[in-house]
């Protein structure tokens, strides 16, 4: 699959929304209810007018999009919001598209978005495929853990750092 990464821009507001919500169908269906799924598509149009302000920044908010311009991944970070932040920048979601994984996509946006600058995020603690992507590009897990809010069901995640060489 050919694709190509550039800044999202406020226009990107609801293809990204969009690809967010089928990546977490795609990603999370065991480990949240079906109820949150139908909560996250009512929600489409509040959280489009949310994503344009976020998307309306300078930090990174880097977009994959495929041949046929169809946003397949994103990842975006800026500085860190843990007040305990063991190094300033902070990756704050990386997502692709089932179809567009296994093939160096993720590894690209990621740099895209933090380059070789160290960092931490957070990751579900159910989510091994993460954790090992993560693990492959100097992540660590620094100890540090919570839950998500409860419209995200509580769900358990942790920090995972890559420190500076």
């Amino acid at each position: 699959m050919d694709y190509v990464l550039r800044q999202a821009t406020p226009d990107d507001a609801e293809a990204v929304v969009l690809m967010h919500t089928l990546a977490h169908e795609e990603c999370y269906p065991h480990l949240l209810s079906p109820a949150f799924f139908a909560a996250r598509r009512q929600a489409v149009p509040e959280r489009v007018a949310r994503r344009r302000n976020h998307l309306d920044v300078e930090d990174p908010r880097i977009l994959a999009v495929d041949a046929n311009n169809e946003v397949v991944g994103f990842a975006d970070a800026g500085p860190g919001r843990d007040e305990d932040g063991p190094v300033p920048l902070e990756l704050y979601s990386i997502y692709l598209l089932g179809r567009a994984q296994g093939m160096g996509l993720g590894t690209a946006l990621l740099g895209a978005a933090i380059g070789e600058s160290p960092a931490y995020l957070w990751v579900l603690e159910d989510n091994v495929r993460a954790q090992a992507f993560y693990r492959r590009l100097g992540f660590r897990p620094d100890g540090r853990r919570g839950l998500l809010p409860p419209e995200w069901e509580g769900l358990p995640e942790m920090r995972m750092v890559r420190a500076g060489q």
